[in-house]
């Protein structure tokens, strides 16, 4: 792998305001690299702030009543501070992203022909004629057979597998440096799911392209990634290895992610043990650790302090009280 830094985020923040509520941190202080050619997961439950964090890169936010701070550097360049102008110039061509829902993300008037052409002649000086070539070999590349018929259809002609292969096309047809995939997979059923990721992951291995994947599904992230974020209330609460976060999590959220979902090597009477409560029983970072009202391992300093990322066995850990050996064993057996 070719470790030349790609994209470093600093101290990304994202606040929302509305008149007459508190304002609401969705994502803080959130900080991570990327080399190129190297594939990233970001996992967490549903608010956690991952896919807020992936649209503030991309500057998708609402512009009224958002306000980012921090910094993300993208080859000496920061795309928080760009303006929009710039940052066209540079999405699709350099950095896109695959988005959760390919119905609503595509234009249901407009043929899948016309749609992923008028990306490749934004950026390339081709003609109209090489841009359908050129959306034809890229259908046919993320597995949609007879692309040629396929370029005269409209969204809603399609199959939800078929749409998000789609979108993938439209993300790759100018050959990004950085692909931003987010819940790429989750309106599928698990065969077209496991087709997808696959094609997903020989394209971006094909083209060096570095991957920030974003899912709540730990089994995407074991066959895809690198290395992993985990995400609880808008923070990274442990970042790691993909190896070593599956054999030894330390931070008590990730041991109860892996615990909720099955395991080939597990017993088949043993029951899973989802994580207690709702990504909503949280308490401010300010007081303490937020995962403290759900955590089984919760110890007085939880509610006395907060914890910061901070070195723990070559990873980066947010926890006062961190999962031992004794807790991995128990959850092998």
């Amino acid at each position: 792998m070719n470790e030349k830094q790609l994209l470093s985020v600093d101290g990304l923040s994202v606040t929302f305001s509305r008149r007459g509520r508190d304002p609401v941190e969705a994502v803080s202080e959130v900080s991570f690299t990327i080399a190129e050619g190297e594939h990233v997961g970001i996992v967490g439950e549903s608010g956690s702030g991952k896919s807020v964090t992936a649209m503030a890169l991309m500057g998708l936010l609402p512009e009224r009543g958002t306000t980012v701070e921090g910094s993300a550097t993208y080859r000496e360049q920061d795309l928080l501070s760009m303006s929009r102008r710039q940052l066209n110039q540079i999405r699709g061509s350099e950095i896109a992203m695959v988005f959760q829902d390919p119905m609503s993300s595509l234009n249901p008037v407009v043929t899948i022909g016309t749609q992923i052409s008028e990306v490749i002649r934004r950026h390339h000086r081709v003609s109209s004629k090489e841009a359908a070539n050129r959306s034809a070999e890229m259908l046919d590349r993320v597995g949609i057979p007879d692309p040629r018929r396929r370029l005269r259809e409209y969204p809603h002609q399609l199959s939800g597998g078929i749409r998000q292969r789609v979108l993938i096309a439209i993300a790759l047809a100018c050959e990004p440096r950085l692909l931003i995939a987010d819940e790429p997979t989750t309106a599928l059923d698990v065969t077209i799911q496991a087709q997808i990721l696959n094609e997903l992951k020989e394209l971006v291995a094909d083209t060096g392209t570095s991957l920030i994947m974003i899912t709540h599904d730990l089994g995407v992230i074991a066959g895809l990634c690198d290395r992993v974020h985990v995400m609880y209330s808008g923070r990274i609460v442990e970042s790691a290895r993909r190896y070593q976060l599956f054999t030894t999590p330390r931070h008590p959220y990730t041991g109860g992610l892996l615990q909720s979902v099955p395991r080939l090597d597990s017993p088949q009477d043993e029951p899973l043990r989802p994580i207690e409560g709702s990504p909503t029983d949280t308490i401010p970072w300010t007081d303490g650790c937020a995962f403290q009202p759900r955590c089984p391992h919760a110890i007085d300093q939880c509610l006395e302090a907060t914890p910061q990322l901070e070195p723990y066995e070559a990873r980066m850990l947010r926890c006062f009280n961190p999962l031992k050996g004794d807790e991995d064993d128990k959850r092998d057996r």
